[in-house]
């Protein structure tokens, strides 16, 4: 389970670091009919190279702060292909 905080509308996608206990990441999608929360489902996905069906939002569908679930992987994997600068180790 990963605390997110994202910000919609931003010019690109990207991970841009820790945002107190969360991983801040901007989305280059507007908060409108859950389409900020497909666009962080697909960049995780993307960065991680698992597929999007093995990423949910547990919590937090309508606000910026969000728990994000990655069905099998460790939350430190996903730091560290978040971190990496293309997702790849």
């Amino acid at each position: 389970m990963l605390r997110v905080s994202i910000q919609p509308r931003a010019s690109r996608t990207e991970c841009v670091g820790l945002h107190g206990d969360a991983i801040k990441i901007r989305v280059a999608a507007p908060p409108v009919d859950g389409l900020a929360n497909a666009e962080l489902i697909r960049f995780l996905a993307e960065r991680c190279d698992i597929p999007q069906s093995r990423i949910s939002i547990q919590g937090g569908a309508t606000s910026r702060q969000k728990r994000v679930a990655l069905a099998g992987v460790s939350a430190e994997w996903v730091l560290a292909r978040l971190a990496s600068p293309q997702g790849k180790d």
